[in-house]
């Protein structure tokens, strides 16, 4: 699932692709806000992790769950 998180004065959003889904996903988000080190926290598909200060969120999309399909429509 791709996550992207946009950053409170930065020109660029970040985009994540994780292997959790949206429920486990937004989960996070929501304990990140309640923490109290204030980091929110996420693992992408390849083992790295992202790491982003709650002060500093500007929002968060969650991508569809489903991947895209590849080929022709006739």
């Amino acid at each position: 699932m791709e996550v992207k998180i946009g950053v409170q004065q930065a020109p660029r959003e970040l985009t994540v692709e994780v292997d959790q889904d949206a429920d486990s996903v937004e989960a996070s988000i929501k304990a990140a806000l309640s923490d109290e080190s204030g980091l929110l926290s996420l693992t992408d598909s390849k083992g790295r992790r992202v790491l982003v200060p709650t002060a500093k969120l500007a929002y968060v999309e969650l991508g569809s769950p489903t991947v895209g399909q590849v080929g022709f429509r006739s």
